[in-house]
């Protein structure tokens, strides 16, 4: 089976800004998106988030180049991704990925379906009135019957906007990390990543091994900056979709 890589997070707690400046984002350059969810309208309407709960994640970016819709399954387990949904590939304008998530509250397998799209394509979808099914298509469509059959795309409802500020390739020690700040319904987050990618000469002990030490690096290198880590037991994702579910009930 071929190794996957790596994707290591850390959610910082408190000023973002403040944060952002102490981890030397400051006058880099920026991309700004809105991002929204797609959930169950039921389920919004009791403050709850069904389609994130069955481990499925509809996201909109909107103001990028492209925009995108992404379809992700996370956790999921790699038996579920059968057929050509078993390996990662790329189809212009199609990309599909499989990695490990590492964070400090556990180890999850996600896979994910983006699609991009021209400026405007998605707006209609996630507006007050707009079904954020109908641009679902069918490649995504099969993604979902083929990998996790129970889950139904009806009665859907967009949540967001959620403002994303996006900074790449930041060094931190000899790093390069990725931090993303999101902001709405009140709350601000603050996310750090790396990616680690499997090697010609890795096994799977090896590459993890590589991936314990470069987890460690990320935290002891944001710590010693100042910077708070969140000790929170719910991812991002999870935070705001909830916020904004409870916001929309």
């Amino acid at each position: 089976m071929d190794l996957l890589p790596v994707e290591i997070k850390v959610n910082v707690e408190g000023d973002v800004a403040a944060a952002l400046s102490a981890l030397g984002a400051s006058g880099r350059a920026t991309t700004v998106r809105h991002i929204w969810f797609a959930e169950d309208r039921d389920g919004v309407a009791e403050g709850q988030v069904l389609l994130l709960e069955s481990g499925v994640i509809l996201r909109f970016r909107i103001g990028g180049d492209p925009d995108d819709l992404t379809v992700k399954l996370r956790p999921c387990r790699r038996s579920q991704l059968v057929g050509r949904f078993s390996a990662p590939f790329e189809a212009k304008p199609f990309t599909y990925k499989i990695e490990q998530d590492w964070s400090a509250n556990g180890r999850v397998l996600a896979a994910s379906l983006v699609h991009g799209h021209a400026p405007g394509v998605l707006s209609g979808a996630v507006a007050p009135d707009g079904d954020p099914a109908t641009v679902v298509d069918a490649l995504e469509d099969q993604f979902l019957h083929a990998c996790t059959p129970s889950v139904q795309l009806d009665g859907l409802v967009a949540l967001g906007p959620v403002r994303s500020t996006k900074i790449d390739d930041v060094p931190l020690d000899d790093m390069d990390v990725d931090l993303e700040a999101w902001s709405a319904a009140g709350l601000d987050f603050l996310e750090a990543s790396i990616r680690v990618k499997p090697k010609d000469e890795d096994d799977a002990e090896k590459l993890a091994e590589r991936a314990e030490r470069k987890q460690r690096k990320l935290s002891e290198a944001v710590q010693a900056r100042g910077v708070v880590l969140s000790e929170h037991p719910e991812n991002k994702t999870q935070r705001i979709l909830t916020a904004l579910a409870e916001a929309n009930a």
